[in-house]
């Protein structure tokens, strides 16, 4: 049986009469990238931040790294990195002092931080930048910086919420080699986008229209299903149903 690390079971958010998340269902298993594809406004983010304890479920229920989404939140968060679309850094602080923040908030050693955050400075080449302001990177670098943040307390699982938008193409496939990276040693990635070439790059994807997800499978599945050459295809056919 597959080592499942999300599980969500008719898991639903409504607000008054509309429903933002309309009954979805899927597993995510252990050491997968795991797509949550969807135009802007069909649910992505709502149903990730019910999956990161973020928000109360109306309906439905889910486990994330083994833990219920309503009964064990503060369990979840400790056990998942995330990086939100504005990067989740803060600009008026240092490189170094950024990484030490986060560290501090999920309760690592002094030691293991100093030690990390050394390795992280290292991999990303920015040991030269580490007293600069984080407001003063460019862009790309700051994206780095975000996810190799989200990720400094070896989580089982990330979750990244649109975290490529507003970069350019080039920039993007560079960020995704880090993300395959991390993913070759078992992290587990959960990632939501409305770029549709980016599902290319996953193992699996699902895709939300209206709140719902209307197909889930590997891209190359889902091309064959929907006679489609791109995932932009098989995306608008859906869309127009």
């Amino acid at each position: 049986m597959a080592d499942y690390v999300i599980q969500a079971e008719s898991l639903s958010k409504h607000f008054g009469k509309f429903k933002a998340v309309d009954s979805i269902s899927f597993e995510v298993k252990a050491g997968e990238i795991f797509g949550f594809l969807g135009a802007n406004g069909a649910g992505k983010t709502t149903a990730m931040r019910m999956l990161t304890g973020l928000s109360y479920p109306t309906s439905g229920q889910a486990k994330v790294a083994g833990f219920d989404v309503r009964k064990h939140p503060e369990d979840i968060r400790r056990n998942i990195g995330y990086m939100s679309q504005k990067f989740s850094l803060y600009e008026d602080l240092t490189v170094r002092e950024n990484i030490r923040f986060f560290g501090g908030i999920y309760r690592m050693s002094d030691a293991a931080i100093e030690r990390k955050c050394r390795e992280l400075l290292r991999g990303l080449q920015l040991e030269s930048e580490a007293g600069q302001l984080v407001g003063s990177l460019p862009l790309g670098w700051k994206q780095k910086l975000a996810f190799s943040v989200a990720v400094f307390h070896d989580p089982k699982i990330v979750f990244l919420d649109e975290p490529t938008g507003g970069v350019d193409p080039v920039t993007r496939r560079l960020f995704w080699d880090m993300i395959y990276q991390k993913a070759s040693g078992g992290l587990t990635v959960f990632v939501t986008t409305h770029y549709m070439d980016e599902a290319e790059y996953c193992d699996r994807v699902s895709i939300m229209v209206d709140g719902r997800i209307e197909a889930l499978d590997s891209p190359k599945a889902l091309k064959k299903k929907y006679s489609s050459q791109t995932m932009d295809e098989v995306f608008l056919k859906l869309a127009r149903q």
